[in-house]
């Protein structure tokens, strides 16, 4: 093993040894260069005369550059839009990103996080997450109803077993009877467990309540104690966009970290919704938990092994991005664009609700809860959702996403209010078309 690796492996040990318990084979040997990428560092700090140590082109001492590129790109030097990024991402990006998540997540006062690493958007975040901790056979604990590409990163890429839940009990709220089987039982068979948590959830739309929220952090508190290492990861994408009181409003890593010593807390953090800058992918991975002592080094340790997983896949996310978005972060307007566009998504989700459970649908099909994020679901009643979404898109060129044999996703983010109405209407003649036909 690479001393470096060895290296941080005994001051994980040194603080936490359950959560070196915890990684992944790979995640052990994980470490971050001292090589060209140091040496760069240093030269930049004290090369003063001439700096040979980036691979990168200059002139006349500043970065080289296409005239035809920096066109596009307003009020941005080519050294903050052109060259590489660190692995961790801009220093000033993740100072700002914790201290607004500190200020969003009013439980985590007292307590303490690592630092953000930035990556590739939230889907990367997920794949370093798992590379850094999830071996073969290892059990991820999601509900069935779930985001599809967890299993291409869970299951097909790292060949982890998916365990699953129901969602929701009878009575419209989030299923605690079943979760908690769940993992009981296969914290009974395994001396790690991942757990995945995902508000809003994709695709249902759900959120979990306070009280919801304090009986999943008692239940995982409850199997940690019985000796079991868990690992939370909370899958943030859509975060802020809580639409209802009852909501919990903050994400539930906040209760998590500090919760038990065996519980290691992971945030996985998208600008994709929350900043309205899909394309930009840049992402972010906060550790947390309960540890005894200064966690400065622990959390340096976890931040270095994550930061060298994505030298050694992707080097670094796009300078020109974490840039834009730091940017619009530090702007003065930030938090009115942020209020207005919720406010606009807010709506949406009111009307989406009002209609789509009209009593006029009630043959057809029945609403899954949702209260926050992007999506609402629909379970059908009488016809297949593939079907259906097919002879939609072929008859009244409508767009939907058939999830399973009965379930159909509506994405109410890109629709606008004026025609929730019509969409609806839509559906349900195109289940009457099919029911008509057989």
């Amino acid at each position: 093993m690479n001393p470096l690796a060895e290296q941080l492996n005994q001051t994980i040990k040194s603080v936490a040894p359950q959560i070196y318990g915890m990684l992944s084979d790979v995640g052990k040997k994980l470490f971050f260069p001292k090589g060209i990428l140091s040496q760069s560092a240093e030269a930049k700090e004290k090369a003063h005369a001439i700096n040979v140590t980036i691979g990168i082109a200059k002139e006349a001492g500043h970065t080289m550059y296409f005239d035809s590129v920096m066109a596009s790109i307003n009020n941005i030097r080519p050294s903050q839009a052109l060259t590489y990024a660190p692995s961790f991402g801009l220093p000033l990006l993740r100072d700002k990103w914790q201290k607004d998540m500190f200020e969003k997540n009013p439980s985590l006062e007292g307590k303490t996080v690592s630092l953000p690493v930035v990556t590739c958007g939230i889907t990367h975040g997920i794949a370093t997450f798992a590379d850094v901790w999830i071996n073969p056979k290892d059990v991820v604990i999601l509900p069935e109803m779930m985001w599809g590409n967890y299993n291409m990163i869970f299951s097909v890429r790292k060949d982890a077993i998916i365990r699953h839940y129901e969602l929701f009990n009878t009575d419209g709220g989030f299923n605690l009877t079943t979760f908690e089987q769940a993992v009981r039982q296969e914290a009974a068979d395994h001396r790690k467990i991942t757990v995945l948590l995902n508000f809003p959830q994709n695709p249902s739309g759900y959120t979990v309540s306070e009280s919801e929220a304090d009986a999943i952090v008692g239940i995982l508190k409850s199997v940690a104690d019985s000796g079991t290492n868990v690992i939370v990861v909370c899958d943030d994408a859509y975060f802020g966009l809580f639409y209802e009181a009852q909501t919990l409003k903050e994400s539930i890593f906040a209760r998590l970290c500090g919760a038990h010593p065996r519980i290691l807390a992971v945030k996985l953090d998208g600008a994709t919704k929350e900043n309205f800058v899909w394309g930009l992918r840049v992402g972010f991975i906060t550790y947390g938990g309960t540890f005894d002592g200064d966690t400065t080094a622990l959390y340096d340790a976890l931040e270095r092994k994550t930061a060298g997983c994505i030298r050694g896949t992707i080097s670094n996310a796009s300078h020109l991005s974490q840039t834009v978005l730091l940017n619009s972060m530090n702007s003065e307007g930030n938090a009115a664009e942020k209020k207005e566009k919720f406010a606009i998504l807010m709506a949406r989700a009111n009307r989406v609700k009002a209609v789509s459970m009209d009593a006029k649908y009630t043959d057809a099909w029945d609403v899954y809860p949702f209260n926050s994020g992007y999506f609402m679901c629909i379970r059908l009643k009488t016809v297949d959702a593939e079907t259906l979404r097919v002879h939609l898109l072929d008859r009244y060129g409508v767009g939907l996403i058939a999830l399973g044999a009965s379930n159909l996703r509506v994405a109410f983010s890109c629709m606008e209010e004026g025609d929730v109405e019509k969409l609806f209407d839509t559906i349900y003649q195109g289940v009457k078309d099919l029911e008509n036909s057989q």
